[in-house]
């Protein structure tokens, strides 16, 4: 599969033959994804597909209730084009992030939609209560919703199988060193899950839902409870050799610095910036078990605490977003996770004039940091969107001569 370049973004187009009927239906619906409602011809300009070939995908995935009539496009002369869009009732996936003191259960529709959300605390980490509760939330999101399951993506946070910065620290999960996690959850839920680094997932959710939707190639710094990145590169995600790619919470911004909470190594970003840390130090001024709307509410009021950690944040991103620029070339770097929008934008106001890099471009499509739309449920939604992304989306990957191809 050839790539054209609108701008800055590659734009996936569609083969002819038959043994790419796949990919070409992959192509169908992001196409029709991404704009809403489209003619088939309109299809067919689009993704160089013959008419025919559209035509025949079309119907095939109405017969599939994935693709539903939305009526004819009054225009000029003639019969008016009958106009597709993407059946929100084609199906559902669940996305579970699991994480160091909560669990988060949403459902969304086949266009993205979320239809349902359960959110509960998490105090045993260990597997087996990890798994009763999984059963019970996924029960009980399903048993209210009904309709086609079309797949089940988990998100849990890494490093994975890391001798010394796996399950180890309180960002991480106790025990589950060792474990299958993606086998013992589809035995919890009777479904096959697919098992993501929940950065990741996160950065596929905004590519998807939020600020990366129409961007090809970004950086995603991923507020969990510790730190992680994100990576999109050419419209989907990078994963690395053993899944483990944007461990950035990790990597040394302070030599001999503060110890780290999770891996025990000294001067670690995410001893530095991560939720982790800020609300230990809200504990320590008598400010415990600090939520969501608590760190909203805190920062309303300018807490001292809240403040100073968001100082400190943004001192430590600013030369990691130039170091993610000149390693990566990314279109923009976007902030999001399990913040509350106004600290996100005060951490990227306080960074101010970022370090030079590559990306220290006078004309610019996109500001260098940029914070993520879709909120405290990124990672669950980017777990929800993994077997959506996997039936909607062209897979895309250089070839030799410098073409993307598919």
């Amino acid at each position: 599969m050839t790539i054209h370049t609108i701008g800055t973004h590659p734009v996936a187009i569609g083969k002819n033959p038959e043994r790419s009927r796949d990919h070409n239906r992959r192509v169908v619906l992001d196409i029709v994804r991404r704009h809403g409602s489209l003619g088939r011809a309109h299809i067919a300009k689009l993704t160089q597909l013959t008419q025919q070939a559209v035509a025949n995908i079309v119907d095939e995935l109405m017969g599939e209730g994935l693709l539903m009539e939305t009526g004819r496009l009054r225009s000029g002369r003639g019969q008016p084009p009958i106009q597709f869009a993407v059946n929100p009732d084609g199906g559902i996936t669940i996305g579970v992030e699991i994480a160091a003191d909560h669990m988060v259960t949403v459902a969304l529709d086949f266009s993205g939609s979320l239809r349902g959300q359960r959110i509960a605390p998490l105090k045993d980490t260990t597997p087996g209560s990890i798994l009763s509760l999984f059963s019970r939330e996924f029960s009980g999101l399903t048993g209210s919703l009904g309709g086609r399951l079309l797949g089940v993506g988990a998100v849990m946070p890494g490093p994975f199988e890391i001798d010394g910065m796996t399950s180890v620290g309180p960002t991480t999960l106790s025990g589950w060193a060792g474990v299958d996690a993606a086998e013992a959850l589809s035995e919890a839920c009777g479904h096959a899950v697919v098992v993501e680094n929940d950065a990741t997932a996160a950065a596929v959710g905004e590519r998807l839902f939020g600020s990366g939707l129409s961007i090809s190639n970004f950086c995603m710094i991923y507020f969990g409870v510790g730190l992680g990145l994100g990576i999109i590169q050419d419209g989907a995600p990078y994963r690395g050799a053993f899944g483990n790619a944007g461990e950035i919470g990790h990597v040394t911004v302070v030599p001999k610095g503060r110890l780290c909470p999770s891996c025990g190594q000294c001067g670690c970003l995410e001893a530095y910036a991560s939720v982790y840390v800020l609300k230990q130090q809200l504990a320590a001024i008598g400010i415990a078990d600090s939520e969501f709307a608590d760190l909203e509410r805190l920062h309303a009021e300018s807490n001292p605490t809240v403040m100073a950690w968001i100082e400190d944040a943004a001192t430590y991103f600013g030369p990691m977003v130039a170091m993610l620029e000149n390693i990566l070339d990314p279109q923009t770097v976007i902030l999001g996770g399990a913040l509350p929008d106004a600290i996100i934008d005060d951490i990227v106001v306080r960074m101010g004039v970022l370090p030079t890099s590559v990306a220290s471009r006078r004309q610019r499509e996109l500001p260098r940091v940029m914070r993520g739309k879709t909120g405290q449920l990124t990672a669950a939604l980017g777990a929800a969107a993994i077997p959506l992304f996997d039936i909607v989306t062209p897979k895309l990957e250089i070839s030799p001569g410098n073409t993307i191809s598919a």
